[in-house]
């Protein structure tokens, strides 16, 4: 073991999980990212307001924040402020020395390490490389395409959730505006069956719970996140409650440290010292995709012992005053739940009656619960059945709209959840399209639009020509890299608007643009001064950002001014004075106010120390659906949990002799949605690779392969494509059987772009089936 530690050529791996989460390891991290940023005491003092009333908002994480303490920033928010806020730069004269061809050979981690964009440019097609190009013609070239389109329909408007209130409203007004529901963005590939689920059955597509419920509950259910490296400030949250003496009970198909034992960074004891605090009272790693059963489970115990209480003639243990006054449906959902037998929860959670039996205890323990998930719930065929079950065991207590409980889907980038507020939604409401239309005096289109799916579809079938990104790197962000970059490939024009240069660039049709914008830390100078955006966190708080530092450039505009001068060169003047909203944010929240719901006295409301609360309609008992109460869904498990039946496929002749998996993408430590801001993993003890493959040591043994060997990996769909990635080393993990991980976008390519889940067009990347080949070997030992 030692000699494989010392020995980097070594085809052995040396990776053991850490002790604990947090403490020094991870204030160690943060200085080493500060340092690499070049400008360290710039960003120092980035931290200090880092999610503070006076600076600004973490372009990481959507996670709220409190108040009262000295430090509001955690390890992976200071990754991303430092690798936002750096003094190297790519600019003409970066572009001048490297091709097109020559850049889209680099690694994502490379692209983006060469620092911030700080001039617009435009490919040229001759030379192979982006030259420099004024903003006025940039404006004016995508005003041209746009409107040369034979239908606004033709035109994709692309959101990344790092958009604020302002740009992204302006961002859907001028899109509709100009003709069209056309809204692809980020939530359709991560949170979409959370809105979907939530909206059908409490009647609102968001969380219902606030921060300060995580500190009145006494039991947290946790499903399929790694906060620890996806929502590190939750993990405070976490340690908060568990010290508390709140039992936490996590169903996560891995087993993450953070979620085992946590230190704080901010606690001296457990930072400098191996103390930690305890995070889950019971851990439970089901298979992936198995959430729904054994939700199911826990409510097949709990429906058991009211019965047996009732037939004692003792008090019921649900909630029926609730159940009777505020849902619906419930008799057809306890039919169904009767009908699901336990051999079906079994197999298809992985976990045995007994563990579900003594999570269920838990909950029936406890008098507030919240259940809380995130990606590796909604990646699934049937993520939107999962969420639903997950509300109907809440709605049996009653643990809705009352303190300590409640329902909180973890939402990802900064402000995910407040562009859907703003409109980003190519299915957006009647009522909200009315209001808009009358403030405005212009029809909207009522046709639904693009998501991300139908998006890169149009372009595929060369139905839509011109895709604009406000944001984002979609190449690397949506399934199936090779459908997804040929899409981007078709495109008439390619309009990027970034802060540093990434794979989404480097895809070009006929042309191209990419507009460098302004980041979360820098100052935004307008015509009226200073301004300062908004963004809406997780917990529907939402609150005002604005950037310390001087722009690199003098070139870099805001994005809320790049959309203005778009809209201005492209639609017919009269339609609104879009150069005084660029002027002065004012004027966009004051149209906000008067067509956004919640938003009225929106100016006025920044005020307040944190911002101010949306509200929630199911939080307070108002539910927003067809029947006027919450909704029981009495969805059956599913017969398989993928698209494609593996155990038909197993007796398959061409494939009968391999072994077919179940594998999930996900993240390392070192990296936020598309950014890798390092090779590292420490977390899961990943040491300078992303091309690993997590995998249990029994299964691994099976197949003949030892710890560290390469392995090839291909997925298994429908049609006769072949989808593969290569050379992946394999990697001992705590994880059961027939199951599988690896990094995403690197497992992208195994992901048909025509495996979504059920009415939520979610990529299916928490279930993809594949078989494993083992690699030839090449690497010099």
């Amino acid at each position: 073991m030692k000699d494989n530690m010392t020995n980097n050529n070594s085809n052995k791996s040396s990776h053991h999980k850490p002790a604990k989460a947090g403490g020094f390891s991870s204030l160690k991290s943060t200085l080493k990212h500060i340092i690499k940023s070049q400008q360290p005491q710039t960003n120092l003092k980035n931290l200090l307001i880092a999610n503070t009333k006076d600076g600004f908002d973490c372009p990481g994480c959507a996670w709220g924040d409190k108040q009262e303490g000295f430090l509001h920033f955690c390890e992976n928010g200071a990754k991303a402020i430092a690798w936002e806020s750096t003094s190297k730069k790519v600019d003409t004269k970066f572009f001048a020395e490297h091709t097109v061809s020559q850049l889209i050979k680099q690694s994502d981690y490379w692209l983006e390490y060469q620092g911030r964009l700080t001039q617009p440019v435009r490919y040229n097609q001759q030379t192979d490389k982006y030259e420099a190009v004024s903003w006025d013609d940039a404006f004016s070239l995508i005003a041209k395409h746009l409107n040369g389109l034979s239908s606004p329909d033709q035109a994709e408007f692309y959101t990344s959730g790092r958009a604020s209130n302002e740009a992204s409203f302006l961002y859907q007004l001028f899109g509709r505006l100009y003709g069209t529901n056309n809204f692809p963005d980020c939530s359709n590939m991560c949170h979409e069956a959370s809105g979907v689920a939530l909206k059908e059955t409490i009647g609102i597509g968001k969380g219902t719970v606030i921060l300060e419920d995580f500190d009145k509950a006494d039991a947290i259910f946790v499903f399929g996140q790694n906060p620890g490296t996806n929502h590190p400030r939750m993990m405070n949250a976490l340690r908060s409650a568990a010290r508390n003496g709140c039992k936490i009970v996590t169903f996560n198909n891995l087993k993450e440290v953070a979620l085992e034992r946590f230190a704080s960074p901010q606690d001296p004891i457990e930072l400098l010292t191996p103390s930690a605090t305890t995070i889950s009272h019971a851990y439970y790693t089901p298979r992936l995709g198995g959430d729904m059963a054994a939700i199911r489970g826990m409510v097949k115990v709990i429906l058991a012992k009211n019965t047996e209480c009732l037939a004692k003639g003792l008090t019921e243990i649900i909630d029926s005053k609730f159940i009777n006054q505020h849902s619906a449906n419930f008799v057809d959902y306890v039919e169904v739940v009767d009908n699901t037998s336990w051999q079906t929860i079994e197999e298809q959670s992985g976990l045995s009656q007994e563990q579900l039996t003594n999570a269920a205890e838990v909950y029936l323990q406890a008098n507030s619960v919240i259940c809380t998930w995130a990606m590796g719930i909604t990646q699934h065929k049937h993520s939107v059945a999962t969420i639903q079950e997950l509300v109907n065991l809440q709605l049996l207590k009653g643990h809705i709209g009352k303190p300590g409980a409640g329902l909180c889907p973890v939402r990802g980038h900064s402000n995910v959840q407040g562009n859907r507020t703003m409109g980003i939604n190519e299915k957006p409401p009647a009522e909200f399209l009315a209001k808009q239309a009358q403030v405005v005096q212009h029809d909207m289109p009522k046709n639904f639009g693009h998501n991300v799916y139908h998006a890169l579809s149009a372009f595929l079938n060369k139905q839509s020509k011109v895709l604009i990104c406000l944001g984002g790197n979609i190449a690397q962000a949506a399934p199936d890299t090779e459908q997804t970059h040929q899409a981007l490939k078709n495109t008439e024009l390619n309009v990027q608007i970034s802060t540093k240069l990434n794979r989404s660039h480097l895809l070009i049709g006929k042309d191209a643009l990419i507009l460098p914008c302004l980041g979360r830390t820098e100052i935004d100078r307008q015509a009226s001064g200073e301004q300062k955006i908004t963004v809406e966190d997780t917990f529907s708080m939402v609150h005002a950002s604005k950037g310390k530092v001087e722009p690199l450039s003098k070139e870099m505009r805001s994005e809320t001014n790049i959309v203005a001068n778009i809209a201005k060169a492209t639609l017919p003047e009269g339609h609104l004075d879009w150069q005084s909203m660029t002027d002065d944010y004012a004027k966009i929240r004051q149209l906000i106010s008067n067509i956004v719901g919640g938003f009225d006295d929106f100016e006025a409301k920044l005020s307040q120390p944190g911002g101010f609360y949306l509200g929630n309609s199911a939080a307070n008992k108002n539910w927003l659906t067809q029947s006027q109460k919450a909704q029981f869904t009495a969805n059956k498990l599913p017969e398989h949990l993928m698209h494609v039946n593996i155990d038909e496929l197993s007796q398959d002749n061409d494939k009968k002799h391999n072994k077919i998996f179940t594998l999930q993408s996900l993240r390392s430590h070192d990296q936020y949605n598309t950014t890798i801001y390092g090779m590292n993993d420490r977390y899961r003890g990943v040491e300078n690779e992303r091309k690993v493959l997590f995998i249990n040591e029994k299964d691994a043994k099976k197949q003949g392969l030892a710890d560290g060997d390469l392995v090839d990996i291909t997925s298994i769909w429908h049609n006769n494509q072949t989808r593969s990635v290569t050379g992946f080393k394999v990697f001992y993990y705590d994880i059961p059987r027939d199951n599988l991980a690896a990094y995403y976008p690197e497992t992208n390519p195994l992901v048909p772009l025509d495996s979504y889940g059920d009415r939520s067009f979610t990529p299916t990347s928490k279930s993809i089936p594949v078989i494993l080949t083992k690699a030839i070997d090449n690497r010099i030992i």
